[in-house]
């Protein structure tokens, strides 16, 4: 993808060291002081226009957000979004959110291992020949990065309109061995899904009717913990309610 930017952009973003990071290696390890603070860090991959990552971090004031691209004219219009969406809360500049101009092929030289506690993959470049089936974002050897680079609370979300990119991820996080949980073959099957931030890809397709596949990668130790802690809860609740239903059909047939 090309995308002419206007006269003068990579200036106007140099002026903006507040919000846009043209150069993360010498954060690398280092993010926390970025942000001033040592809340959790949530990456997304491949940002665009940048709707979705502006509007979460808004929404999540506690957690800091990363949008991560490799075109200019990209990052320039997602630091004019993130700054509408911020203004309505009447501040100028959002404080809990990095623009990143990179290469995601390169990204352990952006993240120190165990700096980032959830990965977003939305609507990613689908790659349709066979041949280029190693620039997915979803490959398994994007995905072996992404492990190194996750905190013991992380998670990847994946969405995508491509049923093939999905088939083919769903294989990569089983080649990977990745506990997965929330897969979708129609996410807004009901009605669009308002707990979610939607993205500009996703708006237009889910007005189009078209599916939205998702579903959520568990890899931290301490979330496995939790999502298999949950797993047992929810069994003993219905294996309790499954107990009550066969006393109170017991006590029918009595009477």
């Amino acid at each position: 993808m090309r995308l002419r930017g206007r006269k003068g952009i990579r200036e106007s973003l140099e002026r903006q060291p507040e919000l846009v990071v043209l150069d993360a290696e010498p954060l690398r390890g280092k993010w926390s002081e970025f942000f001033g603070n040592d809340r959790p860090i949530y990456v997304e991959l491949g940002m665009g226009k940048g709707r979705f990552i502006s509007e979460m971090s808004a929404r999540n004031p506690d957690i800091n957000f990363i949008g991560v691209d490799m075109y200019d004219e990209l990052i320039r219009r997602a630091s004019e979004k993130a700054r509408n969406v911020w203004s309505e809360k009447g501040v100028e500049s959002p404080p809990n959110l990095a623009l990143l101009r990179a290469n995601i092929e390169h990204i352990e030289k952006m993240f120190a291992p165990g700096e980032i506690e959830r990965i977003f993959l939305n609507f990613s470049d689908p790659w349709p020949k066979s041949k280029h089936a190693r620039r997915r974002l979803t490959h398994p050897r994007f995905l072996q990065k992404y492990i190194e680079l996750l905190n013991e609370n992380g998670e990847i979300h994946f969405k995508t309109d491509s049923q093939s990119l999905f088939e083919f991820s769903l294989n990569s996080f089983a080649e990977t061995e990745l506990q997965l949980r929330n897969i979708s073959l129609n996410l807004h099957k009901d009605g669009p899904r308002e707990d979610l931030v939607f993205t500009e890809y996703e708006s237009k397709f889910v007005e189009k009717g078209q599916n939205i596949y998702r579903c959520e990668a568990v890899i931290g130790a301490a979330a496995l913990a939790r999502y298999r802690d949950e797993k047992k809860r929810a069994a003993a609740r219905t294996a309790e309610a499954e107990a009550d239903t066969d006393t109170d059909t017991e006590v029918a047939a009595d009477e």
